[in-house]
């Protein structure tokens, strides 16, 4: 065994197989995977392996597209083939029309990724699966290249080709001790020796923890046995003539894909159980928990009552394994948070069928910085703090429970909340306030107009849409009050903060002590990387303010870049403060009777930033507005935001103030133009093809991302950010949705709501160049519905910016 290597992947699963396959791919040959036993000696083993298109967004539509491209390769390889059954077919069924809805939606977000699913009626659903009745059945999503993968013969070719490019695989080679030097590479030790290595990659599966506490570090992933069987032999099967399509089914929680003549069919049951939470044995290997089938009972049934056929076959073989979950459902693939030259690849519930995307995904981001696609679903650091062992588990358990059953818009479930508040949220929720969950905090999301008020969760404009109409109104004719927690708060100090801020954005850097600047940072391949405010305070204090979403992966960008001869240091404010944010013509009213001092435009126009008192509570008051009307932020120290909160609502008490939340916001931004984080500001484009110009000075001197900047715009954009408007009042555009000239896809929806203040439905989206002029007939597919689309230009609302500096 080698001594050093430039990668050293821990674990032989599908994530470590996967990673170190397309590492050299991509050109790095000095990789070796360590494996404590043999390889799939974990949970891929005993994986059902079934391979699907479907995702809940592009990347994940991308990733899984890949996976099914290489293995049909591999399957096809005359050198060393595996068994791959490709393109079966398989339906997603539906009980309801509502689902329907998300299924026409999908369908619009694949497309884009020219990816074809078809939504079929309930006998379309029987004609193609002759086993399933279709009582209780509305329809289903029909993804054609649906499929199922020998799990062993998958990583063993992919370890196969890796080590035919130079790659090292060590089986029964456990790594013990995992150690950082001060130049951030990794000493990785062995029974065999140890290994010198500049990055390390946790692909450990269940075991993620166990390495994980080598690097000092907990990820929030957790384990559940989950069950399924193999039957009979089922003549129905054997007579048909083809290959059984796979079936999953939100309604009866299983599965199902033919195995030889029989099925194999997997449970999702309500009585879940999690695996794992007090420690693995480490003679785990190969191994099972034991068979409860009385577990699955009631599932069992109705999967019978859905394929009459299962009561009348026998039951072959049982399989009791563990699979991993991460709070949301997703993988974490990508950077650890918080250490240099150290990545993950783990939480993957759905392994062998998208492996062999997720392992091409952080292969380019170790070798390049970045993926070809925006990979924020996947980053482990969209858990920050808040992701401990215990709300990992309750999350997991929700999401097993759920596992066929998407999120519908706006929905939030309810398991592990809440985990994070400010001293407002119950004096919120006395209020009427409906909440939302962003970075585990509990935001207001808007405000009920009755305590009975309950929300259809929907893809359509439903009951939300005449109370957030209200807020709105309010908002833009008098003043509103909303808390916004969790903002990303970061205090930057030391002689070379703005030297350092210079070389980190790609505009202008403001400077003046008072003043309050938006900003976009760059990667290495000028993308956009993230969008901060800065905002200079008294004694050289810098404030760098970004989404609530960003705090781990701004804090990780800024300290990765930050020199050893700076005198600049980082400290994060984020957990100590919360914003309370007014907002409407009569807000410098209401400051003006809660904090002393001058506020009129003249003295702290818009963009100005001051210290100063609201009642009794300090505060740092910044004249900066995401409503379009004349706004303030107040960010005040949590101990004394409830004493900040009373002093406003008795200063606003004279002038109408009302609450409002997060649902007016979104409505309020897109009529202005502003954009968001993770929707349109995103590493697939860059700042001219985003519409930021204005904030680019190419003139300034250099810059994370300038050169490849350069070069970008001399080559062209290859999309181009747009407003549009659509003529429909039934349903908003979600992301993903593909935007149509004719039947070809020209673009994609990044967000959607209706402008309440202009009276249109408005969605933003990257289109080819060719179209972004606005001299076609576009439509956008919603929810299965044309809508016709035109682009505007954007900033729908006040164009020229008169509220917000009134």
């Amino acid at each position: 065994m080698r001594k050093t290597a430039r990668v050293v992947v821990i674990g032989g699963g599908i994530a470590g197989c996967s990673t170190i396959y397309h590492l050299t791919q991509e050109g790095w040959t000095d990789v070796m995977l360590l494996e404590r036993d043999e390889l799939t000696s974990g949970t891929t083993w005993h994986s059902a392996a079934q391979v699907t298109n479907f995702g809940m967004n592009q990347t994940m539509v991308g990733l899984k597209t890949h996976s099914i491209n290489l293995y049909k390769e591999l399957a096809d390889d005359p050198e060393y083939p595996i068994n791959y059954h490709h393109g079966d077919g398989g339906i997603r069924l539906a009980n309801t029309h509502a689902q329907m809805d998300g299924y026409r939606h999908f369908a619009s977000m694949a497309r884009g990724m020219d990816v074809h699913f078809e939504v079929i009626d309930a006998e379309e659903c029987a004609r193609r699966h002759p086993l399933l009745a279709t009582d209780n059945l509305v329809g289903g999503l029909w993804d054609p290249l649906d499929g199922d993968i020998d799990p062993a013969q998958l990583c063993q070719a992919l370890a196969r080709r890796a080590r035919k490019a130079g790659a090292e695989v060590h089986r029964n080679t456990p790594v013990t001790a995992l150690k950082q030097l001060k130049d951030d590479s990794w000493i990785v030790s062995t029974p065999k020796g140890d290994v010198h290595a500049e990055i390390v990659v946790n692909a450990c599966g269940y075991r993620v923890n166990e390495v994980g506490a080598m690097m000092g570090v907990h990820h929030p992933v957790a384990s559940m046995e989950h069950q399924y069987f193999l039957t009979e032999e089922i003549p129905a099967i054997k007579d048909a003539g083809h290959r059984m399509p796979l079936i999953r089914c939100p309604i009866s929680d299983y599965y199902s894909r033919q195995e030889k003549n029989g099925l194999l069919v997997g449970f999702y049951e309500q009585d879940c159980k999690t695996w794992g939470m007090d420690g693995i044995d480490p003679n785990f290997v190969n191994a099972l928990c034991p068979d409860d089938l009385d577990r699955v009972t009631d599932v069992l049934e109705g999967a019978i009552a859905r394929m009459p056929a299962l009561a009348e076959v026998g039951i072959h073989t049982v399989v009791n394994g563990p699979i991993t979950y991460t709070i949301d459902g997703a993988p974490l693939v990508g950077p650890i948070p918080g250490k240099r030259n150290a990545f993950c690849i783990i939480g993957l519930r759905a392994g062998l069928g998208e492996g062999g995307g997720h392992g091409w995904l952080l292969a380019q981001q170790i070798v390049h910085g970045e993926a070809c696609y925006d990979t924020w679903c996947l980053d482990p650091r969209r858990f920050t703090g808040h992701g401990n062992v215990e709300f990992t588990a309750l999350k997991a358990i929700e999401d097993y429970q759920n596992e066929f059953r998407f999120h519908f818009p706006h929905e939030h479930r309810p398991a592990g909340r809440p985990i994070k508040t400010t001293p407002l949220t119950p004096v919120l929720a006395a209020e009427g306030a409906e909440f939302g969950v962003v970075n585990g905090w509990e935001r207001v999301d808007y405000i009920k107009p009755t305590p009975e008020f309950i929300e259809t969760h929907s893809f359509r404009f439903n009951e939300t849409f005449d109370v957030v109409a209200k807020e709105v109104a309010a908002v833009q004719t008098g003043v509103g009050l909303t808390e916004v927690n969790g903002f990303n708060r970061i205090e930057l100090t030391g002689g070379d903060v703005h030297s350092f801020l210079d070389r980190m954005i790609c505009g202008r850097v403001p400077r003046k002590e008072g003043r309050v600047g938006l900003t976009y940072l760059l990667n290495q391949h000028g993308m956009v990387k993230a969008e901060a405010t800065i905002a200079n305070l008294p004694d050289g204090r810098v404030w760098y303010g970004s989404a609530a979403a960003a705090e781990w992966h701004d804090r990780d960008w800024l300290l990765a870049h930050l020199r050893k001869d700076e005198d600049v240091q980082i400290r994060s404010l984020t957990n100590e403060h919360t914003i309370l944010v007014l907002a409407g013509p009569k807000a410098r009213d209401v400051l003006s009777a809660a904090a002393r001092g001058n506020w009129s435009a003249l003295v702290f126009p818009w963009l100005s930033v001051r210290e100063a008192f609201i009642g009794i509570a300090p505060a740092v008051i910044m004249a900066v507005s995401f409503s379009g009307e004349l706004a303030y932020e107040i960010h005040v120290p949590n101990n004394q935001l409830y004493g900040a909160y009373l002093a406003l609502r008795e200063a606003g008490r004279a002038h109408g103030l009302t609450l409002f939340g997060s649902r007016a916001v979104e409505s309020m931004r897109l009529e202005k133009g502003y954009l968001h984080w993770k929707a349109e500001l995103q590493t697939e484009f860059d700042p001219f093809e985003t519409g930021l110009d204005r904030f680019v000075k190419l003139d300034k001197g250099d810059f994370v991302g300038r050169a490849a900047l350069v070069q970008r715009k001399a080559d062209g954009p290859k999309r181009q950010r747009v407003t549009l408007l659509l003529d429909s009042t039934e349903a908003p555009a979600h992301a993903g949705a593909s935007v149509m000239l004719d039947d070809r896809v020209v673009g994609t929806v990044t967000s959607g709501d209706w402008g309440h203040r202009v009276g249109h439905n408005i969605a933003m989206a990257f289109v080819a160049p060719e179209v972004a002029q606005g001299y076609h007939d576009l439509t956008v597919d919603v929810i299965g519905l044309q809508v016709p689309a035109k682009v505007v230009e954007p900033g729908l609302y006040d164009p020229e910016n008169a509220r917000v500096k009134a």
